[in-house]
């Protein structure tokens, strides 16, 4: 038993030496890894070149404008980039259905890409073929890169453009149908609450035409004239002082509620009027949703396919594949002249 075993360790050892193995098939993995180099480099041909064009580009900060101009203490910086939820959001936008079909449209991709809109489940294979060549992704700095892969260098870089444009637009109407919306019922409670004052003034007016304006001055001197009346014996004139008085508690109350809720009411107005501009200048104000700091350019060198790199990996798969296949080919025969299977 010892003998044998001796015996066939050295054989083990012989053909388990990844070295010697080489070496005994070196002319067929030779073979098959520059078949396989010669063979990916002439497919590597095959595939259509595209260039890639990049916009890099920060998110603003989302704030209420009208606010940063007619407040007294300015909360945020107009000036400052936005937060990581800023970016967030807008990367929403970039890759929302809306801009990707808008994109599709307008620059014909249908036909760039090669497909029928007739055919079943073209939308989804469309959209499957633009995301394989447009990306958007939020970088470690906090800014987003929109890239575009295409055969045309031209349209890789009016497409890179065209999308970050678009979605400032987009971003910027959902910002101002939402601060419209809030401007029309600022302005309808502002005008609401002015002809409500309208009234409160005009029935005060009509108070004063009457001989009521300022209630707790006529009563303390209607009051005392009427005592000197009575006290100095003119029951005519104190009758007519009386009647004024009982005239004064009828209307005099109304009067001063009314003066009161004037008074109120010129307060809310004032805020009332400042809500409404700020929600005005919000409406109207187009402030772009993104700072661009660079702008897609036309590239002058192809970026895929990366045929040394084809290469590189087809010849290295095949090497790996071709070492394997013949280390269990020679096993076997190991095995086989052993008697062992």
């Amino acid at each position: 038993m010892t003998e044998q075993t001796a015996e066939n360790k050295p054989a083990a050892l012989d053909s388990g030496n990844l070295l010697v193995m080489l070496y005994k098939w070196r002319k067929p993995i030779i073979i098959a890894t520059l078949a396989a180099a010669i063979v990916s480099a002439a497919v590597s041909f095959t595939i259509k070149e595209r260039f890639k064009s990049t916009v890099v580009l920060f998110a603003e900060q989302q704030h209420s404008f009208g606010a940063q101009l007619l407040e007294f203490i300015q909360k945020e910086d107009l000036l400052t980039f936005g937060e990581e939820e800023d970016a967030e959001r807008l990367m929403e936008v970039i890759t929302s259905n809306q801009v990707i079909h808008r994109v599709i449209e307008s620059f014909d991709l249908w036909k760039v890409y090669g497909i029928d809109k007739t055919q079943v489940g073209s939308n989804s294979l469309i959209s499957r073929v633009y995301q394989d060549n447009v990306s958007a992704r939020l970088t470690k700095f906090g800014s987003i890169e929109i890239a575009v892969l295409d055969e045309d260098p031209l349209r890789a870089r009016d497409m890179a453009n065209y999308i970050a444009a678009y979605s400032d637009s987009v971003a910027n109407k959902m910002r101002s149908d939402r601060a419209s919306q809030a401007f029309r019922y600022a302005d309808n409670s502002l005008n609401e609450y002015e002809a409500y004052v309208k009234n409160l003034e005009d029935s005060l007016h009509a108070l004063q035409v009457m001989g009521i304006y300022s209630y707790t001055d006529q009563i303390s001197a209607l009051t005392t004239s009427y005592g000197r009346a009575i006290a100095g014996g003119h029951p005519n004139r104190a009758q007519e002082l009386k009647n004024q008085l009982e005239f004064l508690s009828k209307y005099g109350t109304i009067y001063k509620k009314i003066e009161i809720e004037v008074t109120d009411g010129y307060e809310r107005l004032g805020v009332l009027r400042k809500r409404h501009e700020l929600m005005k200048i919000d409406a109207e104000s187009r402030i772009p949703v993104m700072r661009i700091v660079d702008y897609a350019v036309a590239a002058d060198k192809k970026s895929f396919p990366i045929r040394w790199l084809i290469v590189a990996m087809s010849s290295a798969s095949m090497f790996v594949f071709a070492v394997i296949f013949l280390l269990i080919k020679d096993n076997i025969i190991r095995l086989r002249n052993q008697g062992t299977i």
